[in-house]
C-alpha cells in the first residue's frame, strides 16, 4: 500500500540520469550536451543525444535560460527568403549557428512596408533569443526598426549598415572586376542590367559599374532596371538583340544574365560572338547553361559563417566593453567561362 508522500508525489518524466545511465557516461556530460556550453566529443554527443530520443529528454531550455543568461537561439531576420541570395545566406547562418550549438528562429518579413517592420520589431521584443541577424532587409531603417536595447545584432546588405555590426560582399570591388574584365576584352562600353531600385545591393553594384566606366573614359549607357528574376533578363535580352550597340552587358545577379542570353539566343545574337554577358553570385547552375556563364562569385557561405561569428562574439563578451567591428567585407572572385569574348569584328 502506497504511503500518503507516496500517492501525493507527481510523475516525473526521464530525467538527466536516465538519459546518462543508457548512453553509459556521466550526468555531467549529458548537461554538457543538452546545454551546449562546453565541447564534448563528435561520438559522445551523438551517444548522448541518440539515448536523449529512446528515453524521450527534453532538454528544458527556460531553465537553462535562467541558469546561464542565454537562450541558445539567435533570430534571422530577411525580407524575402524566397530569392536566391537570402536563401543560401540563410542556410550558412543556419548551418553556422547550428555548430555551435544555437537553434534559429526565422522572423519573415513579408511587404517592405513601414508597418511590417514595426510589427517584426514588437515581435522580436517577445523572442526568446539570445541575438538578431538581418539579411537584405533592404527597407528597414533605425527609424522603422527600433530592437530591444542591449540586443546583439549584426546585419547584412542592408540600410542598417553603419548602425550595426555588418558582413558584407565586396559588391563595389565585383563590379569592378566585371566591367574591367569587358574592357579588356576590346569593348567600347558595357551596358548594365541592374537590380531594382530600393535594393542596396542593386544599387551598389551599379554605383560600382558606372564609376569603372567613368575612370576608364568610357560612355556610360542608360542602365536597364531589373527585377532579379530570369523572366525580367529575358525580356531585357529580347529588346537588347535588336540593337548592334549592345556588345556588352553586366547583369546584377546570375539569373537575370541567363535570362538575358536565352533573349538574345532567341533573337538571332550569339554569346559571346556577338555579346559578351557577365553576371554577379556565381552560383552552381552558372557553369551549366550555354555558354558557360562568367561570373563574380559571391561569398555567401562565408558571410553566413562569419555573421554568426560576429553574433556569438557579441554575446559572449557582453557586458565586457566589446565592440565589435562596424564592418567587415568579404573579398568576392572573377570567374572567367566561354559568355566573354572580344567584341565581334
Amino acid at each position: 500500500m502506497r504511503t500518503p508522500q507516496a500517492r501525493g508525489r507527481r510523475k516525473t518524466g526521464p530525467s538527466i540520469r536516465d538519459v546518462a545511465k543508457l548512453a553509459g557516461v556521466s550526468a555531467q556530460t549529458v548537461s554538457r550536451v543538452s546545454t551546449g556550453v562546453d565541447p564534448v566529443r563528435p561520438e559522445t554527443r551523438d551517444k548522448v543525444l541518440e539515448a536523449m530520443r529512446q528515453v524521450g529528454y527534453s532538454p528544458n531550455h527556460a531553465a537553462r535560460a535562467l541558469r546561464l543568461g542565454k537562450f541558445g537561439a539567435i533570430g534571422l531576420m530577411a525580407h524575402r527568403y524566397a530569392r536566391t541570395g537570402e536563401a543560401l545566406i540563410a542556410a550558412s547562418v543556419i548551418d553556422a549557428a547550428e555548430a555551435h550549438g544555437y537553434s534559429v528562429n526565422l522572423i519573415s518579413i513579408q511587404t517592405p512596408d513601414k508597418d511590417h517592420w514595426e510589427t517584426a520589431a514588437h515581435r522580436i521584443s517577445h523572442q526568446a533569443i539570445d541575438g538578431l541577424v538581418i539579411i537584405r532587409a533592404e527597407m528597414a531603417t533605425p527609424d522603422t526598426l527600433t530592437l530591444p536595447a542591449g540586443l546583439p545584432v549584426v546585419v547584412s546588405d542592408s540600410r542598417l549598415i553603419g548602425h550595426y555590426p555588418a558582413v558584407t560582399a565586396d559588391q563595389t570591388g565585383g563590379s569592378r572586376m566585371a566591367v574591367e574584365h569587358l574592357l579588356s576584352l576590346g569593348h567600347r562600353t558595357v551596358h548594365h542590367l541592374a537590380g531594382p531600385l530600393d535594393s542596396e545591393p542593386a544599387l551598389i553594384r551599379s554605383a560600382g559599374w558606372s564609376r569603372t566606366l567613368e575612370l576608364a573614359g568610357c560612355e556610360v549607357p542608360e542602365p536597364w532596371i531589373g527585377d532579379w528574376t530570369p523572366g525580367c533578363g529575358y525580356a531585357f535580352g529580347v529588346r537588347a538583340a535588336a540593337d548592334p550597340s549592345v556588345t556588352a552587358v553586366y547583369a546584377a545577379n546570375d539569373e537575370m544574365a541567363i535570362g538575358f542570353m536565352r533573349g538574345l539566343h532567341e533573337n538571332g545574337r550569339r554569346v559571346p560572338e556577338d555579346v559578351s554577358v557577365v553576371g554577379f553570385d556565381g552560383l552552381d547552375l552558372g557553369a551549366y547553361v550555354y555558354p558557360p556563364l562568367t561570373t563574380i562569385k559571391h561569398p555567401f557561405a562565408t558571410i553566413g559563417s562569419m555573421l554568426v561569428d560576429t553574433m556569438l562574439e557579441q554575446i559572449r563578451k557582453r557586458g565586457t566593453g566589446f565592440v565589435a567591428p562596424p564592418r567587415t567585407v568579404v573579398p568576392v572572385d572573377l570567374v572567367v567561362r566561354e559568355s566573354t569574348a572580344g567584341p565581334p569584328g
